[in-house]
């Protein structure tokens, strides 16, 4: 029997990531004796499909892995979660996507990815999973695959009378395409300041000047501003700021993830905007304060 359609639909990547504990992170030419490292299932989709079922929301991916032990972990750890996996395609043109982040005594990190069979995702994945773009569904977009398959993406869930959010990372500028078929744009410091074409100050003011450019062309633009808040600034001019809950940092990793998939899910539960960031920059707060798992 065919599963009713989910109401989180993350269409992107899925990883399987190698963890570095380190005293430092590696300048060029550099060798560091790390403490530890470990694996985990992630990739930005991959991350923000499990944060959503977690948070109570049926949860559903459309991706692509390997033929290999990294694809097949990567596919078990999504059905444990209680993610549909139905429409994660299993492909022999490419190795599944994998990356290494290096974590320093600070609990920040630097990370590269090899994409991998994420590269193969199209407007084929999309037309495969047309089940799932339906009226009231939220659809959820990186930058760690084609830009082409996003728009696909985003314009079946459009046509469906669904909502888009397209999490700008890593920062990239999206097409024309895709900008106009986005409603809800989330990026950190980094990726706004590529998107605004301005400095962001590492502020909340500095985040919601940047908001507030970048509301010229999307309907809602948020920009996270890590351990100083949150800015978030509407096109009809209302501006809503959050300020970052104080906690102890154990690690970073993983924490814009976690705001994206609460965002998502409060919001098709059908919460204001307003509670929705506010319950995303609780979990955010709550993830990068757990013990690493």
């Amino acid at each position: 029997m065919t599963a009713s359609p989910p109401t989180v639909v993350v269409f992107g990547s899925l990883h399987y990531d190698i963890i570095v504990d380190s005293p430092a992170r590696p300048r060029k030419g550099e060798t560091i004796a790390g403490r530890s490292w470990y694996p985990k299932c992630g990739g930005k989709g991959g991350n923000q499909a499990v944060s959503a079922a977690r948070h109570g929301v049926a949860s559903a991916m459309i991706g692509a892995v390997a033929e290999d032990d990294f694809g097949r972990t990567l596919l078990a750890n999504l059905g444990s979660r209680g993610v549909d996996c139905r429409f994660v395609r299993t492909t022999s043109g490419a190795s599944t996507g994998m990356s290494v982040a290096i974590f320093d005594s600070d609990g920040d990190y630097g990370a590269v990815i090899v994409s991998g069979s994420n590269l193969s995702l199209s407007g084929a994945d999309v037309a495969n999973a047309g089940e799932l773009f339906a009226p009231g569904n939220v659809l959820v977009l990186q930058n760690e695959v084609p830009d082409e398959a996003n728009v696909a993406a985003a314009l079946a869930m459009k046509a469906a009378g669904g909502r888009v959010i397209l999490n700008a990372a890593p920062a990239r500028v999206p097409s024309q395409a895709l900008a106009a078929s986005v409603d809800i744009l989330v990026v950190n410091g980094v990726e706004a300041e590529l998107l605004a074409g301005v400095p962001v100050v590492e502020s909340l003011e500095g985040a919601m000047a940047a908001a507030r450019i970048l509301s010229r062309d999307y309907p809602i633009a948020v920009v996270t501003a890590g351990d100083k808040g949150v800015a978030c600034v509407t096109g009809a001019g209302d501006e809503i700021a959050i300020e970052a809950i104080p906690v102890v940092l154990v690690s970073t990793h993983g924490a814009g993830d976690e705001f994206i998939g609460m965002l998502a899910a409060s919001l098709a539960r059908g919460e204001a905007l307003a509670e929705a960031l506010a319950q995303a920059n609780r979990a955010a707060a709550a993830l990068v304060s757990a013990p690493v798992s």
